[in-house]
């Protein structure tokens, strides 16, 4: 009988996993051994934080990070196979959501591996929950082009898209770069177009703030590099 891979939740940041994840999260990844991982060190940092009965030189931990490819995948997964079970830990929160993780949780399917998804934040989705955008219809494009010139164009036509189509746009910015997106929705969006800006999602300096372009510019804060959500809603 084959192992099962559980796609386990972790914290955004420095938080208490006790008040962030559910108890049947943290006693899944405390009954693994075998760990599928997208940074090792933060993964370890989890680990330990939540108290996991083994030794951290006793568990193994393997990287799938943004480089793996479903090759890779595949041979991550030949133990489970054999019986093993695995967890995936993500930087992302939840695996498999803004995650490379996704690739391993579509090799699984093709092996006939059972998965298990376990509940957790999601900074993508608690960002949209706290909007007050559009949350029948929304779509996630992860990163804008870095080019100047391409994220503007690339902004521009999310914008007319969410008006046309009534659809919430969501999107991700390398943390030092934060500034520069906002200011390039700023100068490229329309002013009564919807703008929003998650920062530190479930932690003590958790900010989120939803008004119209207009009101950004006549009060542009400094995101600077706190992990964030922007999402952009044009109706």
């Amino acid at each position: 009988m084959s192992g099962v891979l559980h796609l386990i939740p972790v914290t955004l940041g420095a938080a208490d996993a006790r008040l962030s994840l559910p108890p049947s999260a943290l006693q899944a990844a405390c009954g693994l051994d075998y760990f599928l991982v997208e940074n090792e060190k933060s993964a370890r940092q989890f680990l330990k934080s939540i108290a996991h009965p083994l030794a951290l030189r006793e568990l193994q931990i393997e990287r799938f990070d943004k480089d793996g490819d479903a090759a890779r995948a595949a041979a991550l997964l030949q133990p489970l196979l054999a019986g093993r079970s695995a967890g995936v830990l993500s930087e992302a929160g939840s695996p498999a959501i803004a995650d490379p993780g996704a690739l391993l949780v579509a090799a699984a399917h093709r092996l006939r591996i059972r998965v298990v998804p376990h509940a957790g934040p999601s900074a993508v989705l608690l960002a949209l929950m706290a909007s007050g955008f559009n949350g029948q219809r929304f779509a996630f494009h992860g990163y804008l082009p870095v080019q100047k010139d391409e994220c503007r164009r690339a902004i521009a036509a999310r914008e007319r898209e969410s008006h046309a189509q009534d659809i919430t746009q969501i999107f991700i910015e390398t943390p030092y770069r934060n500034d520069a997106l906002l200011q390039a929705f700023l100068d490229e969006c329309q002013n009564n177009s919807r703008l929003c800006v998650a920062s530190d999602i479930t932690l003590a300096t958790e900010s989120v703030r939803s008004a119209v372009i207009a009101e950004w510019k006549a009060d542009k804060p400094e995101i600077g590099r706190r992990p964030s959500v922007f999402l952009l809603y044009a109706r």
